[in-house]
């Protein structure tokens, strides 16, 4: 660079900086450069040099004479080794003070020079490059590319060495990296997992043998090195050191704490959980009491900080009531879980109670927000806990959380229509999971509850008098719209399924309980004809036929309700759905061996096997609807006709053993059938030319029996 130089306070100061800058510009040689560069640098790192200064020393010299004594192997004759190499770092040091100079690429290319000086052997005299390397490093952090490069340039491997060396200024190496894995933690674990691994085994074994402060400071570090993924108790290193981390907070917790000494305690707690559920808490009867103690404890923490709301309160413990969300999440997964649980029955039981009145505080906090106060990460966290609530104690706090759901709804609408980054910052997860496509999603969490509650008169006025049918059937619009947005294909987005789903139970509980709503508000027509586009293109996918069991039952209850809109009279997409409907209820069952026995038997389809019991309940509603709709549509029987399901359905029901078809099946298969016999000449001549008569008395179908003996 040739900038001009400026004017320097620091320079006018000191006549022999002035001159040596001079010189620096001027000099004819190394020898007068070097004698000069000497006294520079003696300046710098007394501290004698102010900004202009230091960006005059930069205009003197740019890049090109540090770099050539940083590649310098010959010192000066009585100079130690590292001489040119030192001075060089100590003026970069120096230029990385500019931030416009610290993500300069010329420092950047720098970086294995820093890492090879922080792995190398330390002794008195690289102790001064030591420091600068770490302030370079610091500056570089700061800059907008340079988390990224000293990731990929192998920047946190060094560090982590020079921290278990426990070498000078170690712990500038602990506070650098703690800064790398609060940018890119899942970057710095990928590309340097043992190093850090070793790092958290060396924090873990000191976490649980420190008797004074330092294991509170640790509560407070540990969290950043615990990842999210690869699980830690995939290996042994892992395990031990949740190990440590599981009997050190056993020690804390289990003594009598302050709030100062509690609340980073909770937090750690809180990130493992996070991380690994509860697989760090051992089974047995001390894991159960730690668990229980711990989920206690998050639940008085809740409620001394929300029953009574000091605003400047509540500000300050926003971050530790956080983790006590999702200690409490874990309590709930818990209390529910039958396989192998933690938790004996009477803990469960006391549990329930103790999280029942946490959540009589979370509710009492969310009716004191205002609407400004909307677009708060905590509102998020507290919604998101207390729908998690929802999705499983349906008996408890009812009246509470009916008072509550005007909030609730307007809350959801509030976030899904405007936006708002209120839950695009880290929310409490048990496990780790893909975006649903809505950065403000809180209906994701809302919606089992929900689901739960439409099936209730009471809560179910309200939702409907609250706008939730229109809300919900926008957000299901919304969520198709994330699942088909990769081209030629469904994304495999379990959170935006699972809605999809969930919200297609809400609307099932809607059709069944509301039938008059379906008929007279608008939103339903425009969800039936999201319903009718969508099946056709869902049921050829495979992995989605839950969602497909679903969509096509909703579609087809609706359809009995909805049958005189336009949509459904004899449209292409209408023959389309109920073409698609009808292929996902004629082939989920087949004929198979039948086991210790001759013959076959009819059973459930390989493809459907692994979902059948989430779909079972789904096929025979939809086996109903169908017959339903039949009267209806007078083109659908030739729907079926096309699809040749009578065909199949009599070889099956003559090929297999009577008693392999189990009277629910029979009922299913008979109440279509009449309905297709009295609705469809031809549609009962391939009936009878198919020996239904026959059939159906073997099966004791005796109303489609009597259908086929009239004329």
């Amino acid at each position: 660079p040739t900038r001009p130089a400026m004017a320097s306070d620091s320079g006018d100061r000191n006549p022999t900086l002035k001159k040596c800058l001079a010189v620096l510009r001027e000099a004819r040689n190394d020898s007068e450069q070097f004698a000069a560069l000497l006294l520079v640098t003696k300046a710098v790192r007394a501290g004698e040099v102010d900004t202009k200064t230091r960006r005059q020393i930069f205009d003197a010299i740019g890049f090109t004479f540090p770099n050539r004594l940083l590649t310098s192997r010959q010192p000066p004759a009585g100079c130690p080794e590292h001489t040119f190499r030192a001075l060089g770092l100590t003026l970069l040091a120096c230029f990385c003070t500019d931030p416009e100079l610290a993500g300069h690429s010329q420092i950047l290319n720098k970086i294995p020079t820093f890492n090879d000086i922080l792995v190398s052997p330390c002794n008195p005299d690289s102790m001064s490059m030591i420091d600068d390397v770490y302030q370079c490093l610091s500056a570089v952090m700061a800059t907008a590319r340079g988390p990224r490069e000293l990731v990929t340039k192998g920047t946190v491997s060094a560090l982590c060495q020079a921290y278990m060396n426990c070498s000078y200024s170690s712990d500038r190496a602990l506070t650098l990296l703690l800064g790398l894995l609060a940018i890119a933690e899942a970057k710095c674990w990928q590309r340097d997992a043992p190093h850090l691994l070793a790092v958290l085994s060396k924090l873990s074994d000191d976490f649980l043998k420190a008797e004074d402060m330092t294991k509170f400071e640790l509560c407070e570090v540990l969290p950043r090195f615990i990842p999210l993924s690869p699980p830690l108790a995939q290996d042994s290193q892992g395990s031990e050191c949740l190990r440590k981390l599981y009997k050190g907070l056993a020690n804390i917790l289990g003594s009598k704490l302050g709030q100062s000494q509690r609340d980073p305690a909770l937090k750690l707690a809180a990130c493992l959980v996070q991380a690994c559920g509860s697989e760090w808490i051992p089974a047995g009867s001390a894991g159960s009491k730690f668990l229980a103690l711990l989920v206690n404890l998050a639940c008085v923490e809740v409620r001394l900080t929300l029953e009574e709301p000091d605003p400047l309160e509540v500000e300050g413990k926003k971050e530790v009531v956080t983790a006590c969300y999702v200690l409490i999440e874990m309590g709930i997964q818990e209390c529910l879980r039958e396989e192998k649980p933690l938790l004996e029955e009477v803990q469960k039981m006391q549990l329930m109670r103790i999280m029942e009145e946490a959540f009589g505080a979370v509710i009492f906090y969310l009716r004191q927000v205002k609407q400004e106060e909307l677009q708060d990460p905590f509102i998020f966290a507290s919604v998101r806990i207390l729908g998690a609530w929802m999705a499983e104690e349906t008996s408890s706090l009812k009246q509470e959380i009916c008072e509550l759901l005007p909030f609730l709804v307007h809350y959801a609408k509030n976030l899904f229509k405007e936006g708002s980054p209120a839950a695009s910052l880290p929310q409490p997860e048990l496990v780790s999971t893909e975006d649903s496509g809505v950065p403000q999603d809180a209906l994701r969490f809302l919606l089992p509850g929900f689901c739960h509650l439409t099936a209730e008169d009471r809560p179910r006025d309200i939702l409907i008098s609250e706008g939730a049918p229109a809300l919900l059937s926008e957000y299901f619009l919304y969520q198709w719209e994330v699942l088909t947005s990769k081209p030629g294909s469904l994304t495999p987005l379990t959170n935006t399924e699972m809605s999809l789903q969930t919200a297609c139970g809400i609307f099932l509980n809607l059709v069944v309980t509301a039938p008059d709503l379906i008929r007279r508000d608008k939103t339903f027509l425009s969800l039936m004809d999201m319903l009718l586009k969508s099946l056709p293109l869902l049921l050829p996918q495979k992995d989605h036929l839950v969602l497909a069991a679903n969509i096509a039952t909703l579609g087809l209850m609706m359809a009995r309700i909805l049958a005189s809109s336009a949509a459904l009279q004899g449209t292409q997409s209408a023959k389309e759905f109920f073409g698609a409907a009808i292929c996902f209820l004629s082939q989920a069952h087949t004929a198979q061996a039948n086991p210790g026995r001759d013959g076959l038997a009819a059973a459930v389809s390989p493809a459907y096997a692994s979902a059948w019991a989430d779909i079972s309940e789904l096929w025979f509603l939809g086996m109903q609807a169908l017959a339903g709709c039949v009267p209806l549509f007078p083109w659908l029987p030739q729907a079926v006709l096309q699809a040749r399901w009578l065909e199949g359905l009599s070889e099956l029901l003559a090929r297999v053993a009577p008693a392999s078809v189990d009277f629910e099946l029979i009922a299913a298969f008979q109440g279509v059938l009449v309905e297709l016999a009295r609705a469809s000449k031809p549609c009962r001549d391939v009936i009878l030319s198919h020996h239904g008569r026959e059939w159906a008395n073997l099966y004791g179908m005796a109303a489609l029996e009597q259908c086929l003996s009239e004329q």
